[in-house]
């Protein structure tokens, strides 16, 4: 195959580095990405090939059309992976405003971005053009919760979002759609179950159940924690996307699942046996426990929480041979070798010090 050039939105974020990385260290394509750096995008997670050739970085915002046209002009983009998103729910509760702006707003500043961009290339390079595509990477949470324990989540499920995030999303969605059928830009989505990983910022359950009880802090559950999620390992859905922007058909939707369906408490008992396994709490002179299952505490469910998410990934694996390498059992293994390996990057994350150092602001 020719290589490309992917323009990847959010490319800092945790979801969206697994993409840069497996694209620069697996393949010999150009990579640009686009990342505003809000919190949760951290350019630590790029370090392993920002020296590279293949990788140019924008610090830009994608609700910035002129920025946005800058960066189609320049670079002449083949695929367009578009990742940038507010995506914490918690957060969304807080402050439904910016989820509105980034994830809604944005994504239609990108796509009118790139409409233009596909009707001159359709104009001075047909060859091009007829390559062309934009893949907006979306959630599960679209679809609201299952109520039946056998029921899944297909690509033809009515959307029903629970939260502010989670509508954003939807919203964003539908716009996509909605510029493939009216302007017919070359646009497909995915749909994606929670994933987890090396790199994963720490406000989100899996590294926050880690950290805390590296510290011997309480480990929070949601409710009764019996809230059920399908778990992706983050490079298996990076392999996925990558795979999907490039044999893919345009206009169609793929929903991509690790086929690990757990309830937040098992995900939590088997972090603590993990850790007890790999970090006894014994060798921490500072810590009083037999076991990081002392820490559990049960804390008040948030509002509209969704009770089940399962996703049936049947079609990418038929349509495009795709299936998760890794199983709940490996994947949680390697990530949490992964935390108890890179103490460096995650306690920067904790301390605020990598948004210090890329704002230019001294820790002394």
């Amino acid at each position: 195959m020719d290589n490309k050039v992917f323009m990847i939105t959010g490319g800092a974020g945790f979801i969206g580095s697994a993409v840069v990385r497996a694209l620069i260290q697996s393949t010999s394509h150009q990579v640009v990405v686009v990342d505003k750096l809000t919190y949760a995008g951290n350019l630590e997670s790029l370090s392993e090939v920002s020296s590279n050739a293949q990788y140019t970085f924008y610090p830009y915002d994608i609700c910035d059309r002129a920025l946005m046209d800058e960066v189609f002009s320049t670079h002449q983009p083949d695929y367009v992976m578009h990742l940038a998103a507010e995506s914490h729910v918690d957060r969304s509760i807080d402050g439904p405003g910016d989820f509105v702006h980034t994830n809604i707003v944005g994504t239609y500043t990108l796509l009118e971005a790139a409409r233009k961009y596909y009707m001159r290339i359709q104009q001075t390079d047909a060859k091009k053009a007829s390559e062309f595509k934009l893949h907006h990477i979306s959630t599960d949470e679209v679809y609201g919760d299952l109520e039946g324990e056998d029921d899944l989540f297909l690509e033809t499920t009515s959307y029903a979002p629970s939260s502010p995030y989670s509508a954003s999303k939807a919203s964003s969605d539908h716009l996509v759609r909605a510029w493939q059928r009216t302007y017919k830009l070359p646009t497909l989505v995915t749909n994606c179950s929670n994933n987890y990983g090396p790199y994963h910022f720490p406000e989100k359950l899996i590294p926050l159940i880690i950290l805390n009880a590296l510290e011997g802090k309480a480990l929070p559950i949601y409710g009764d924690g019996k809230q059920i999620r399908d778990w992706l390992f983050v490079e298996d859905h990076a392999e996925a996307l990558i795979r999907v922007v490039q044999e893919g058909r345009v206009g169609e939707t793929y929903n991509i699942g690790g086929h690990n369906e757990k309830q937040n408490i098992q995900v939590v008992l088997t972090l603590c046996e993990l850790l007890d396994e790999l970090r006894p709490p014994q060798d921490n002179p500072l810590l009083t426990i037999s076991s990081y299952k002392e820490l559990i505490t049960y804390v008040a469910d948030r509002p509209g929480h969704d009770q089940r998410y399962a996703i049936d990934a049947s079609k990418i694996e038929k349509d495009l041979g795709w299936v998760p390498a890794e199983t709940f059992d490996t994947g949680m293994r390697k990530t949490v070798e992964w935390y108890l390996s890179n103490e460096s990057w995650w306690a920067r994350v904790l301390d605020g010090s990598y948004q210090r150092e890329r704002l230019g602001i001294s820790d002394v």
